[in-house]
């Protein structure tokens, strides 16, 4: 009698409660199929982006693609219709998919919630697997929660009331290490995705919905060609019918603001949409443009405004790219998170968010981000205001726009400088927001804004420009490893004092300050803080 066939993939972590439920033998067998047919791709593509990173340290310098003007200048295609279920997003919200999450981002009145396994999740085994659960006890209305200090319940209203999901998975750079197949661990793009498109496909479908997609940290055409091929694999490994997935590309990354056409026209049966993510765009400046010397030095986190040239162009090619094309155009995250304590913070917060939503709706956005329900109302209003009964704008062609490959990376175009505070700033949102990362916790309130992994790639990214362009500050203070180090000493101690001994000793404070000191300083840049952050994540 012959020995049983061996598994094909490895679950290599300690059982959860109702893991059968996710991690079920035709699921995994899913799984590593997608592994071994796509990730020696993903692996190439990888090594791309390093061979474009170093063309960029040589030239300082992008452009759009001459090798693909022909589809640009192709007026003939258009994106696949968008299905009824995404036809309105005007207003879309953010959060990682824990159990009261799940049932307040459905809830909260937003058209669309991003159910994220990326930045606003911290990769736990326990965050991958029953993130996935409550999505499907959400689409089984199997889902309630009752927060265990305030006794306060939770459940989901009516169906037809509820958020439709798009679910974003791990960037391509990102392994899970719980999973492997012949030793090698399976990309975190493919389990997210994999994992959620087996379980819910055919039952969004019988909800009046599908598996809809937002698709991140692309920095290419050639990366869309791949989700693209992963996509109708998907499809046909499941008899489910071609064009039934539908992606939203985040235009988060400089390079890929150079390829919006080219993206769409990948995914063309797929696109639904770009996405203006700012966050994680303003960090792939940094990260590829980071020894141009000063005319590429950004000044403080929050002396870029959306109103920034260079920022403005970004907006607008992406408005009109996408309505050229039939897409729809959704703008960036309003990441402000009401104060119950301070009326006058929250006048302040939310007369720049409805600037900033007022802004968007006027200039062609289609629809946009919050991150808390609280800020739903205002960017709702910010878009009926201009929308009214339409779903959407993409008649507005914005044929009015020209943007110039220099226009994308005109960073000098600021006025604004590197200030003594902002590296204040930039340490404290570091060290805070990787402690919570070591916790398990990817969104968190800092300073009444939600942070995530892109905010914290701009902390510490920052912190390295500054410091090997010698920045000085109005200070007199010059920028330097030592400066940071004192800083990020006084955090530390002033957390300390904050939380107390007790709290102080019992979380990864110490931990977090030396992590961010490591991408912040090193002389070998990390393309990505979640990448040694990873290996000392638990669980």
């Amino acid at each position: 009698m012959s020995a049983p066939a061996p598994s094909p993939i490895v679950v290599d972590a300690e059982p959860l409660p109702r893991q059968d439920e996710v991690l079920t033998e035709a699921a995994l067998a899913f799984v590593a199929e997608l592994h071994r047919r796509f990730t020696p791709r993903r692996d190439e593509l990888l090594a791309h982006r390093a061979e474009r990173r170093a063309e960029i340290a040589r030239t300082s310098a992008l452009d759009f693609l001459p090798q693909t003007a022909a589809i640009r200048a192709d007026d003939s295609w258009q994106v696949a219709p968008a299905p009824e279920a995404l036809n309105d997003r005007r207003v879309e919200i953010t959060g990682p998919t824990d159990r009261k999450m799940t049932i307040n981002a459905l809830n909260s009145g937003a058209r669309v919630w991003l159910a994220d396994f990326e930045d606003a999740s911290a990769p736990t085994w326990e965050n991958v697997v029953l993130g996935q659960l409550n999505l499907i006890d959400a689409y089984t209305r199997n889902i309630d929660f009752t927060d265990p200090g305030s006794g306060k319940s939770y459940a989901l209203r009516p169906n037809e009331e509820l958020a439709t999901v798009v679910m974003r998975p791990r960037g391509w750079h990102l392994n899970e290490r719980h999973l492997l197949v012949g030793g090698q661990q399976v990309p975190g793009a493919l389990v997210d995705f994999g994992l959620y498109f087996f379980h819910n496909a055919q039952r969004l479908l019988d909800l009046g919905k599908g598996p809809y997609f937002y698709l991140p940290k692309t920095e290419s055409h050639l990366e869309a060609r791949l989700w693209n091929d992963v996509f109708v694999f998907a499809q046909d490994r499941l008899g489910v019918p071609q064009g039934t997935i539908r992606a939203t590309v985040l235009i988060e990354t400089i390079t890929a603001a150079y390829e919006m056409e080219e993206i769409l026209y990948e995914l063309r049966e797929h696109a639904s949409g770009l996405n203006a993510g700012r966050w994680d765009y303003l960090f792939s400046i940094v990260k590829n443009f980071r020894d141009g010397g000063p005319k590429f030095v950004l000044p403080d986190r929050n002396a870029v405004t959306m109103t920034a040239p260079f920022m403005r162009a970004y907006t607008e090619l992406l408005v009109r790219t996408c309505h050229k094309r039939g897409a729809h155009a959704i703008g960036g995250m309003a990441a402000f998170i009401p104060s119950r304590r301070d009326e006058e913070v929250n006048r302040v917060a939310f007369e720049k968010v409805k600037a900033d939503k007022d802004r968007e709706a006027n200039d062609g956005f289609d629809g946009s981000w919050v991150a808390h329900p609280d800020l739903v109302p205002i960017a709702m209003e910010s878009f009926d205001r201009v929308l009214g009964e339409k779903p959407h704008q993409k008649d507005r062609l914005r044929e009015d726009v020209d943007v110039k490959a220099a226009d994308l990376i005109g960073v000098d175009s600021l006025h604004a400088k590197p200030t003594y505070a902002g590296l204040v700033n930039a340490v404290q949102v570091g060290i805070r927001y990787i402690e919570a990362w070591l916790r398990g916790l990817g969104a968190v309130a800092i300073f009444n804004l939600m942070e995530d992994a892109a905010t914290a790639e701009i902390s510490r990214s920052q912190i390295w420009q500054w410091i090997n362009a010698g920045v000085e500050f109005e200070n007199g203070e010059k920028a330097t490893p030592e400066l940071a180090r004192r800083v990020a000493a006084e955090e530390l101690a002033n957390i300390r004092a904050e939380i107390g001994e007790d709290a102080f000793t019992a979380d990864h404070w110490q931990q977090a300050h030396d992590l961010l000191l490591k991408v912040a300083l090193d002389e070998d840049y990390a393309d990505f803080l979640t990448l040694p952050a990873y290996e000392q994540l638990a669980g």
